[in-house]
């Protein structure tokens, strides 16, 4: 007997046993491989489900309505996808039909609820699938009416094959030209799974298939946590939680999400890109242990989420906005009337609201504040079921509440009535405190909220009724607000503000994203100058000419004047003519964080005028709010418009992806959400600490495909300062258990400066 083949079989037999036991039905029809799905399946499940349109059908098609009905499902699939018909249903001859019934959010319609029960979740063992290689079968397929919609390739690790070989297996043997796995229109997901970990992927592109970790995390870091009931399954968790029947349906209707981007290439022209988004596990985990928990304890409380960079945040936020929107309680009656998605950027984060708009399409349903206080107020009004907006108009809306009124002629208070909101934050380490959250919550208190100022100012015989009222809105807890808060790097207010017992509801730390892949980590080739110095001067006695020049001109300076910017643009143009703009086939950028806005003034100067020195083909781009005067140059004053000749800010970000541009000079902007892959390198000059110096350094994290490391120099911070900032974040492990993902290149180890010597050596 096949060893490998035997302990592959006995592990869908316990994933076969344990769905089926859970409401699964055993598929062992015949499968049509032109068209990839089970036709008796489908047919069963439309007579069933809907026998007036069947009927009607068949009064036009006689016997041949089975065959019409599946011709034109599939005309429909290859037209608008899988996702598209199992959620809309498709057209035959006028007629809609479904193909699916999923989970209504509330128990008031009892045929829907009877239509759901009667959906034909199945697996099939072994199916053999391919039009072109009649034998190749794949492990587990699992479908829906008929129709396929995950696959499983298992192996198992005591037969000597491990997730790796089943990756390898969808990569080489699983040709994605098959009707069965064409993107999105038939399949959505595949899982290579062991004992010991899952990974996904949602496009089967042969050697190019790229796939995510689907792990729970494990003491902070990557992996699964020991199988607590102790079979040595430690991902027992994705049969037994994410494909059990109903978490299956659920996925399929409110999750899964076709996402359109509109990308550029190498040249700078625009193209469309799809994705195929299946949430990781800890945005699955997050989303619904927050809706559970909001349906549970009803409105009035605070959620912190404690999500790292590279958590796919945005859509987390997505799912969360729509899941609350449409969120009944036991009593069948919404818990929220509106949820209101707060970015404390003062322009309104694009990606985010791009992507709360993409999962719903409804007329009414989303409405973007991009305007100003006067949209806002006007969506609060009609209690538009999502509201997407900037912290920065809060303050203006009451006076906008009673224009309004004025206008039709009614009189107002400028006080919405008593409504029950959710509000997401993005980025609340910044968002919980202060006057604008104040008026934020002072808005949303409504009627409620005065009212009760006014009784407490009656029986407490107080006369400052507005000081009063503005006590009570600066409470942490208001009865109709729930606050969802979504932070990388909580600060002491933000866990006192909406943590539990200081604690976040949820946690996906900054070493199980660096360990997972989806950011890099920014220690592991961080050095002081001081040290830089050393290494580079130490390079003067290689034997190799052309490195030992080099050397020779980064270390001129073995002292650094604090003011003498000359010393320092010398020291980052050549530094990052020689090293980094070679990195990431070419095409590698860098930023510089100076203390000031005259400082960045003075950098853009000092970097423009040494490069035209040089005559290094090396372009660079600054930037600072408002405007500048130099105290040494009288009636002289400088914007970033004019010192970027003509660029405007919210153009930056864009001229700065394309090749034209390779260096940033930055004054207290681009410090924090500011996502742009292709920078490698920072330089820094300024002071920094705790929260702020991890925001700064993490803008370096983004991960591209050629992408390998990251470098900073820093010309003015303690590196043991630096190391401690970003501990907290790495969740419950001492940074110097982890060395190769924790500990900056300024410890002085021997073997840390022997490495650090010999990357220098290789990159001269």
């Amino acid at each position: 007997m096949n060893i490998a083949r035997y302990g592959e079989t006995a592990f869908e037999s316990v994933i076969e046993n344990h769905l089926l036991s859970h409401g699964y039905v055993k598929i062992t029809d015949k499968f049509d491989r032109t068209r990839a799905l089970f036709p008796k399946i489908a047919i069963a499940f439309i007579q069933q489900t809907q026998p007036k349109e069947w009927k009607k059908l068949e009064a036009l098609h006689k016997e041949k309505t089975g065959e019409q009905v599946l011709t034109d499902l599939c005309k429909w699939l290859d037209k608008y996808g899988l996702l598209h018909t199992l959620r809309h249903g498709f057209k035959c001859y006028g007629r809609t039909l479904r193909i699916a019934y999923f989970k209504a959010a509330h128990k008031l319609n009892s045929d829907l609820e009877t239509r759901y029960a009667a959906n034909c979740v199945g697996i099939t063992r072994q199916l053999e699938y391919s039009e072109r290689e009649k034998k190749r079968s794949l492990d587990i397929t699992l479908s829906l009416n008929g129709i396929p919609v995950i696959t499983l390739e298992l192996k198992n690790p005591l037969t000597g094959q491990t997730v790796e070989n089943a990756k390898q297996q969808y990569c080489k043997d699983r040709d994605p030209r098959e009707t069965i796995f064409e993107f999105k229109r038939r399949t959505l997901v595949h899982f290579a799974v062991d004992t010991e970990e899952v990974w996904m992927t949602t496009r089967l592109a042969a050697e190019a298939t790229h796939f995510l970790p689907f792990n729970k995390g494990y003491d902070g870091g990557a992996g699964n946590p020991p199988d607590t009931a102790g079979r040595n399954y430690r991902t027992a968790y994705l049969w037994e939680e994410v494909l059990q029947r109903d978490s299956l349906l659920d996925l399929l209707a409110r999750f899964l999400h076709l996402q359109t981007e509109e990308k550029r290439d190498d040249d700078g022209r625009k193209f469309k890109k799809e994705t195929m988004i299946f949430p990781r596990y800890h945005q699955l985990q997050a989303v619904r242990l927050l809706v559970d928990a909001a349906k549970g304890e009803g409105v009035g409380q605070n959620y912190l989420i404690e999500h790292s960079a590279g958590s796919g945040k945005s859509n987390t936020i997505g799912w969360l906005t729509h899941r609350l929107a449409s969120l009944y309680n036991e009593q069948n009656q919404r818990v929220f009337d509106s949820v209101i998605v707060i970015s404390d950027r003062r322009v309104l984060d694009q990606q985010l609201q791009d992507t709360i708009y993409q999962f719903e399409h409804r007329q009414g349903v989303v409405e973007k504040i991009d305007d100003n206080s006067r949209q806002l107020a006007q969506a609060l009004e009609s209690a538009v079921p999502i509201i997407i907006t900037t912290l920065q108009k809060f303050p203006f809306v009451t006076r906008q509440l009673i224009k309004l009124a004025e206008e039709r002629n009614q009189e107002s208070s400028g006080i919405l009535p008593t409504r029950r909101f959710a509000v997401i934050i993005d980025e609340a380490h910044s968002s919980q405190s202060g006057e604008t959250v104040t008026e934020l919550k002072g808005v949303l208190g409504g009627q409620a909220l005065q009212a009760e100022a006014r009784n407490r100012a009656q029986e407490e015989g107080l006369e400052h009724l507005e000081e009063l009222f503005r006590n009570l809105v600066k409470r942490s807890h208001q009865s109709n607000l729930s606050f969802f808060a979504f932070t990388a790097t909580p600060k002491h207010e933000t866990l006192k503000f909406f943590g539990r017992q200081g604690e976040p509801f949820h946690r996906y730390t900054m070493r199980q994203a660096i360990e997972e892949g989806f950011i890099l980590d920014v220690l592991r080739n961080y050095t002081t100058y001081k040290v830089y110095y050393n290494l580079i001067k130490a390079s003067n006695n290689d034997p190799n000419v052309e490195r030992k020049n080099a050397a020779r001109s980064l270390a001129r300076f073995m002292r650094l004047h604090p003011h003498n910017i000359a010393q320092k643009t010398e020291i980052m143009v050549e530094h990052f003519n020689t090293f980094t703009r070679h990195k990431i086939g070419g095409r590698a950028k860098a930023m510089v964080v100076t203390s000031s806005r005259l400082e960045a003034v003075r950098y853009k100067q000092s970097f423009d005028k040494y490069i035209t020195e040089k005559g290094y083909a090396i372009k660079t781009l600054v930037a600072f709010s408002g405007v500048v005067t130099d105290d040494k140059i009288q009636d002289k004053t400088y914007s970033e418009e004019e010192m970027n000749q003509g660029i405007r800010e919210k153009e930056l970000p864009e001229q700065f992806a394309t090749n034209e541009y390779q260096v940033l000079l930055v004054a207290e902007k681009y410090q924090t959400g500011f996502d742009q892959p292709l920078l490698h390198t920072m330089y820094i000059d300024r002071r920094l600490s705790g929260i702020q110096a991890v925001q700064t350094l993490s803008r370096l994290n983004r991960i591209h495909p050629r992408k390998e490391d990251t470098f900073v120099l820093d010309f003015v911070n303690d590196c043991e300062e630096i190391r401690q900032a970003f501990q907290q974040f790495y969740e419950g492990a001492e940074l110097a258990l982890y060395p190769t993902f924790r500990t900056p290149n300024c410890h002085r180890g021997k073997l840390r400066r022997e490495k650090i010597k010999e990357s220098i050596k290789t990159n001269i």
